[in-house]
């Protein structure tokens, strides 16, 4: 069974087509990227997914249940997490007591807030952090971490949230190019260790070729290509509509 099964999955705003009957398939541990020009849908596809938005049409299935037009909370409890753009993180606490607040909501026990947060999930919260790469810094601020860090803070918290799919919108923005690609390696060894399924979408192509065990393209609501990243290269309509006629030899 897939972890994420979307079935003809479509959205109007008004008289415009944002997603148009959309379907494809991830399985568990699947790093699968979203790609397309701005306003092709992803964003749209991204807020259906976890209950943002309400679709006009088709399906969403978690683990062979159907969680179309379920709201957020509802979605989020069932496993499905998701990362932003601009990371969200609450800046006067510790690296620590962020991930231990993503466990404690995890275990549906944020009523127990009032108590002091340090003797609280704090052995997960120290691995959690070390496979992020942040046990150094747990006693620090999030709010004086370097960009880069507060990346793999985000990608903590996500985890401690236990998630079945994982939806990682622009990941990378912001980053620095080597940064962006350690960033996604990383996630990509923590999903396939986790059996976590990834759904991002990305700019940056070098990232999107280094990390997507698949790759969809989005071009003004539909898919016009999936595949490997070599077929996606090689994929002439994918390269007028979205990556130039130099993706053939590695441009972008």
């Amino acid at each position: 069974m897939s972890a994420l099964v979307v079935r003809d999955l479509a959205k109007r705003f008004g008289g415009i087509a944002a997603v148009s009957g959309i379907s494809f398939a991830l399985e568990a541990g699947e790093m699968l990227a979203l790609i397309g020009p701005n306003g092709a849908g992803k964003s749209t596809c991204f807020n259906m997914l976890n209950g943002q938005l309400r679709p006009d049409g088709g399906g969403v299935a978690l683990d062979g249940r159907d969680i179309t037009g379920l709201s957020p909370a509802r979605i989020f409890r069932l496993g499905v997490g998701r990362t932003f753009q601009i990371t969200a993180t609450f800046a006067s606490m510790t690296v620590r007591e962020n991930v231990q607040m993503a466990l404690l909501s995890h275990a549906h026990a944020l009523w127990r807030m009032w108590r002091p947060t340090a003797g609280q999930h704090g052995a997960e919260a120290d691995d959690l952090l070390a496979q992020v790469f942040l046990r150094d810094q747990s006693a620090r601020a999030a709010g004086v971490l370097a960009y880069g860090d507060l990346k793999r803070l985000e990608l903590a918290i996500a985890l401690a949230h236990a998630p079945r799919l994982l939806l990682m919108d622009e990941p990378t923005a912001g980053m620095a190019p080597a940064e962006r690609v350690a960033l996604m390696r990383l996630a990509r060894t923590l999903a396939t260790e986790r059996g976590v399924a990834v759904l991002f979408t990305e700019h940056d192509m070098d990232v999107v070729f280094d990390i997507a065990d698949r790759i969809l393209v989005l071009n003004r609501g539909e898919i016009i290509a999936e595949g490997d990243g070599p077929s996606i290269r090689a994929n002439a309509r994918v390269r007028e509509v979205y990556l130039g006629s130099g993706a053939t030899s590695g441009g972008h």
